[in-house]
């Protein structure tokens, strides 16, 4: 554990000495693995030919996106490809996610994309925390797309949190049974989800300066099977 505190205040000093205050995907995703959460495999290219060097090390399929601190919505901007399949497909998405964002926001300061393992499909769902300016950190739950979007369907609790009560916050809302398994599915792996809502809740807890984080999506797999975030972002507080 002071591995990780040291980890996290590194990076969280790191941006606030460059005066920045929303993390790159990349700079969020170290911060969660260093706090035991998992992560898919990130690495940051700046150009195409890193792109590929890193796919050859990550191995086909894979995703990527555009790495900005102008974008913070990639998938509005149309900056994101999954399902890479081959080098050919790489160099294509690189120059095309490029475009994409330079259409969108022509002033956006583009570092680069990252190129990330590929998940397979699995139910998705969204983990965040934010610091009230009453309670302090709560952290927040539900499944992802249209049962947020629409329905929000969520449940709530303050920080720090037990793995338990992660259970109980995952039980509460009402697309539970998408996790339980329907129409034959095998059930999610709520144990491994429910650690990393303990988790989160933790770090927003002994980290107040973290304003906001968002876990969008985690994907979680079968019983036994884990779950991985495959998106993140961080947004620290202002200094007064």
């Amino acid at each position: 554990m002071v591995a990780a505190k040291k980890k996290v205040v590194e990076i969280i000093h790191l941006a606030g000495k460059n005066d920045k205050y929303e993390l790159l995907e990349l700079e969020s995703k170290q911060v969660l693995a260093a706090w035991g959460v998992p992560v898919n495999r990130t690495e940051l290219a700046r150009d195409l030919g890193e792109a590929i060097r890193i796919a050859r090390e990550i191995h086909y399929p894979l995703a990527i996106k555009v790495a900005s601190p102008d974008i913070p919505s990639k998938s509005e901007a149309k900056g994101v490809r999954v399902g890479i399949s081959s080098e050919l497909e790489l160099r294509q998405a690189f120059g095309e996610i490029v475009n994409n964002v330079r259409e969108y926001k022509p002033d956006a300061d583009i570092i680069g994309v990252t190129v990330q393992e590929y998940l397979p499909p699995a139910r998705e769902v969204i983990v965040g925390a934010l610091q009230d300016p009453s309670f302090g950190a709560t952290v927040r739950f539900s499944l992802a797309g249209f049962w947020a979007d629409v329905f929000n369907d969520f449940s709530f609790r303050l920080a720090p949190l037990s793995v338990e009560d992660a259970r109980e916050m995952i039980q509460e809302i009402k697309g539970y049974p998408v996790l339980e398994g329907i129409r034959g599915e095998s059930p999610a792996d709520v144990n491994a989800l429910a650690g990393i809502i303990q988790k989160v809740g933790q770090l927003a807890h002994e980290f107040p300066e973290i304003n906001k984080l968002d876990i969008d999506p985690i994907f979680t797999f079968e019983a036994g099977k884990g779950a991985i975030a495959a998106d993140a972002r961080i947004v620290l507080g202002r200094s007064k």
